[in-house]
């Protein structure tokens, strides 16, 4: 990733206007800066929510609060609580997410 023509700032995510996002269950709400060509993202998921799709975008993905299942096509499973992420490259590993309890991901893409 190379990152050029972003002058330093700081992000307060409470001003920045949040988009909803609806699964097969449950909402992802997101709060969204794009800077040149990196998406940087806090996203919360609610209770419940199941991804209604196969992702094969990259990610750089921090679990901020509670705990997210992340499964891969092929059937692997992973769990992220509190302060663990995951890293995957656009078009390597199809995966989808889902949380029973609601989760809270700081996610660079």
């Amino acid at each position: 990733m190379q990152m050029t023509g972003i002058p330093f700032g700081t992000t307060d995510w409470s001003t920045v206007e949040r988009t909803e996002h609806k699964g097969v269950s449950g909402i992802a709400y997101w709060r969204t800066r794009q800077l040149g060509s990196i998406r940087v993202r806090m996203v919360e998921y609610t209770p419940g929510y199941f991804a209604d799709h196969w992702c094969v975008k990259g990610h750089v993905l921090l679990c901020v609060e509670g705990e997210l299942h992340t499964e891969l096509e092929d059937g692997r499973k992973f769990t992220l609580t509190a302060g663990m992420s995951y890293q995957v490259a656009d078009n390597a590993e199809p995966h989808r997410s889902f949380t029973k309890t609601g989760a809270k991901l700081f996610i660079v893409d």
